[in-house]
């Protein structure tokens, strides 16, 4: 049954109950005194339903307008990875491919779609393969960008020499979990050179630093593209209602502008002091190694965006208010002795905007969290969650 038809029903239900409430209260040989307290209670617990399907369909309007703000942004992101110039892979940890965009699916002359499934040891030569593999191996157990030279074939094509720069990306537990790849042919000029990217401490080198206050706006132009070299940044809209609807947490090595979005209304505002460094538009354009940065980056966004966008599909509030403070736990959470405190302070009415409910239902569930001993709150307010909330 869906929200709209018991809506219906509840009220059809609410209008039977007053109504016979009524006709008891006036036949001249029935007393007040004497009308059944079973009546007036139907009619009290149907106002009380009334009441409460009001309030779910308000609800229920605020989560269908905030994945609608979501998946904009989402689709924004998946675009530029899409679209970017240069080849790109997301692997799982044996390499099989789960995201290709359209240049790296020319350049290995497949469609993308029958390149989704496939390992990409499928595409290095069989007098190779036992190479690669030992080298995919041992990706696993480095932290730091590796680089990679591979010959790789195109499907019912020629062979050639690329440059792979690989990073692995790790779960909770520190095991890999996926892999982000950049494929680059290597021309015959380009064999005899050294391939390397800069890291994130060099491309932000020699910029200038742009420092915020806790609760400033950061301003925001379409040129530019802003990365955190330290602090956190909260990345907003406005619902109809004027309500402030949380999109993002763009902490250190994260990107964000308004070049970034397809949302009409953007805002970015430091949670604490932050330093900030900018990259201007065409100066990105002329660089193949800003361009491989920052979409690195860029994916960060991504994969938070596609979080936040799944955690608003939850039925339940406290299934999406777990999510969420497990997901802020792996984004802004830093170890203390109590557990995992979270670097930023977030008001209930952040948390209940990414959660699509209210405030008062977030500070009644926070609560309830607290006195079960999963949370916890330092002398600054900020979140602290216990190891058992992960479980």
């Amino acid at each position: 049954m869906n929200l709209e038809l018991l809506t219906e029903r509840t009220e059809a239900l609410h209008k039977d109950l007053a109504s016979l409430y009524q006709t008891a209260s006036v036949l001249p040989w029935i007393s007040p005194e004497l009308l059944p307290q079973a009546l007036q209670e139907l009619v009290s617990s149907a106002r009380m339903a009334q009441l409460a399907m009001e309030e779910l369909r308000l609800q229920n309007e605020e989560l269908i307008q905030t994945q609608n703000l979501l998946e904009a942004e989402r689709e924004k992101y998946q675009n530029l990875f899409d679209l970017a110039p240069d080849s790109y892979l997301v692997t799982n940890a044996e390499g099989v491919i789960q995201q290709a965009n359209e240049a790296a699916a020319k350049l290995l002359n497949i469609s993308k779609q029958f390149l989704l499934g496939k390992a990409i040891i499928n595409f290095v030569p069989l007098q190779e393969r036992q190479h690669f593999r030992t080298q995919l191996n041992q990706l696993s157990y480095s932290d730091t960008t590796q680089e990679l030279v591979v010959c790789l074939q195109q499907r019912h094509g020629e062979s050639w020499n690329a440059a792979l720069t690989v990073k692995v990306i790790r779960n909770q537990q520190g095991k890999p979990k996926s892999l982000y790849w950049l494929v680059r042919k290597i021309i015959e000029q380009e064999q005899t050179k050294p391939i390397t990217i800069q890291s994130e401490s060099d491309i932000t080198q020699g910029r200038p630093v742009h420092k915020y206050s806790k609760g400033e706006d950061i301003c925001l132009d379409s040129q530019v593209i802003w990365c955190v070299h330290q602090g956190v940044v909260k990345l907003s809209t406005f619902g109809e209602t004027g309500e402030e609807v949380l999109i993002g947490l763009a902490k250190t090595g994260m990107v964000f502008g308004s070049s970034m979005t397809g949302l009409d209304v953007y805002q970015a505002t430091a949670l604490c002091d932050v330093e900030v460094v900018s990259f201007d538009q065409a100066e990105i354009a002329a660089s193949l190694t800003l361009n491989h940065s920052l979409l690195q980056k860029i994916n960060q966004r991504l994969q938070q965006t596609e979080c936040l966008l799944a955690n608003c599909g939850k039925l339940h509030v406290q299934e999406r208010l777990h999510s969420l403070l497990q997901l802020l736990q792996q984004e802004i959470g830093e170890p203390v002795p109590q557990g995992t405190r979270l670097s930023v302070r977030l008001t209930h009415e952040d948390i209940a905007s990414a959660c699509c409910t209210t405030r008062v239902t977030i500070t009644r569930l926070m609560g309830r969290l607290e006195k079960l001993g999963l949370i916890s709150f330092d002398g600054k307010n900020h979140i602290i969650l216990k190891n058992t909330l992960a479980i």
